[in-house]
């Protein structure tokens, strides 16, 4: 059975994302390295894990 997280980020605009995955540093690696150009934190990085 896989662990999964819930997170929280903090977006450079001071906005908030929430978030699950099984793997957490990737998928903040994901979120600051902006491979989904059309997702929510591509144009509010650097995002900061506050919560997981």
């Amino acid at each position: 059975m896989k662990n999964y997280f819930v997170y929280i980020l903090k977006c450079n605009d001071n906005s908030f994302y929430t978030g699950v995955t099984n793997n957490l540093e990737q998928r903040i690696d994901q979120h600051n390295s902006g491979v989904k150009r059309d997702s929510y934190t591509f144009k509010r990085r650097p995002v900061e894990l506050v919560w997981s």
